[in-house]
């Protein structure tokens, strides 16, 4: 944290990144998640108050564009004051000026709170036994988290993942994961560990990939494995050989006809979950 009359002393651009910075922190620090060294301790001043000049000196900046600005002065009048909205207006306004824009995975999310009952043990988590993904070769960290935070959400029991696929601890994937990827757990295993996990289970395979069947007349199983593909390349010919329960495709109508492959799951999910309690 930096104290407001110092901000004064600095050139424009140097007060717009220290400022973009000190919100981020103010962000963390609300969420209650702030960054070892970060945190708020001016003893002379409240938080919202402090947040209040620091907003009042980014609203004078000739560069902010007239919405914005009248953004930031209605934040500043209404009560209770917004601490964490607030911030992040302030600190988005200024990236804007200076021409950065964060990337999904630099987005402040505070994670949710891990699922402990009151003497503090992970509470069993409420799932559809049986139902697996399979992430192969997954290269973002943002979409492995994004994956996690889906299969945990919609009710799978685990994720499995290929010796390829980004490391699910790699710190912008537990970021996106919202503290899933800790709450689901995963397991690393080879295509042809994965064939004999399925077989020893009795869980079929399939995989969502184009060329198959429509996801509406899919006959999605009660339990099973799906393998869902890395971003460039999509399922590799080895695990599709493993696929002996068939092909899932989500029909689209676009001219690019692509979708994220975190989204895709989703949508995925969403379908499996409701065919299995329709059943």
């Amino acid at each position: 944290m930096i104290e407001v009359h110092k901000l004064n002393q600095l050139q424009p651009g140097q007060k717009r990144r220290k400022l973009a910075l000190t919100f981020g922190a103010l962000e963390r620090d609300v969420d209650g998640i702030p960054e070892k060294g970060n945190e708020y301790n001016f003893k002379n001043i409240s938080r919202a108050d402090y947040i209040k000049k620091l907003i009042s000196i980014v609203v004078q900046d000739k560069e902010l564009i007239p919405e914005r600005k009248n953004q930031l002065e209605a934040l500043l009048s209404l009560e209770p004051f917004d601490e964490k909205r607030a911030c992040n207006l302030a600190r988005n306004a200024l990236l804007s000026i200076l021409g950065t824009f964060p990337a999904e995975w630099d987005l402040i999310i505070a994670p949710h709170p891990s699922p402990l009952d009151e003497n503090g043990l992970v509470r069993q988590r409420d799932f559809f036994p049986g139902i697996y993904v399979y992430a192969e070769d997954i290269r973002s960290p943002f979409n492995c988290g994004s994956i996690f935070r889906t299969a945990e959400a919609m009710g799978a029991e685990k994720v499995l993942i290929s010796p390829m696929c980004i490391d699910p601890n790699h710190q912008k994937a537990l970021r996106s994961g919202m503290g899933c990827i800790e709450t689901i757990g995963f397991e690393k295993k080879s295509v042809d560990e994965l064939e004999e996990f399925a077989k020893k289970n009795d869980l079929p395979i399939f995989v969502l990939e184009t060329g198959g069947t429509p996801i509406e007349e899919f006959n999605f199983p009660k339990k099973g494995i799906c393998i869902i593909g890395s971003e460039e390349l999509g399922v590799s010919p080895e695990a599709l050989s493993k696929a002996t329960y068939g092909r899932v495709t989500i029909p689209m109508k676009g001219l690019k006809a692509s979708l994220n492959v975190g989204v895709a799951y989703g949508i995925l999910m969403q379908k499996w979950v409701e065919a299995i309690s329709s059943k």
